[in-house]
């Protein structure tokens, strides 16, 4: 049983039967391993529910090894783009993430857990985005990009899971955001070097 398949099943009882009503021991047994096997993949029972963390991490790290020329708030934005009108899992609205991230919300353990990771993948952002333009990893501006690029992302992740809901076309909604977000970096950063071509 691999780490995917473990978090799958768990995903699966979280949302069917609320994540505060299961447990380590019935992600376990219905996935036919050992409860120790689970907490050898996942530390804590929220990494079960939000366990693609790394996956971003390597996303935005290849993209700004791959730039070439690009600024590297630029290389950023186009991994974003990219994955919004490809329909990247990250981004694709279905009923599935409508009930995750309502389950998400009903869960006061689920949602603090949430809030804590946009915190460290905006610092890691930092780091990378500092790293890539050549500038101590302290630099505010690497900070303020950071993080107005991941305001950018819950925001607009937000309101196309509103128009998926109200029946409308997701991904204008998701990119009408992000456009806007994007400027508003743009502007804040004008002549720095994450957004300066090289």
């Amino acid at each position: 049983m691999t780490r995917q398949a473990i978090s799958n099943v768990a995903t699966r009882l979280f949302v069917e039967r609320g994540f505060d009503a299961v447990s380590v021991a019935d992600i376990a047994q219905e996935a036919d391993v050992a409860r120790k096997t689970v907490f050898n993949y996942f530390p804590r029972k929220e990494d079960l529910v939000f366990d693609r963390e790394e996956e971003v991490r390597t996303l935005v790290r290849d993209a700004l090894a791959d730039r070439d020329r690009q600024p590297p708030v630029a290389a950023v934005q186009a991994l974003m783009r990219r994955l919004a009108e490809s329909g990247h899992p990250l981004f694709r609205m279905s009923e599935r993430p409508v009930r995750f991230w309502r389950m998400v919300a009903d869960s006061p353990a689920l949602t603090a857990r949430a809030c804590e990771l946009q915190v460290t993948l905006a610092d890691d952002l930092a780091a990378l985005l500092a790293g890539a333009a050549g500038q101590p990893r302290s630099d505010p501006g690497a900070r303020l990009a950071a993080t107005m690029l991941m305001a950018t992302l819950v925001v607009a992740y937000r309101e196309a899971l509103r128009a998926f809901r109200e029946a409308r076309e997701p991904v204008p909604a998701l990119s009408a955001v992000m456009e806007r977000g994007f400027t508003g970096v743009d502007a804040a950063l004008a002549g720095t070097p994450y957004v300066q071509p090289s």
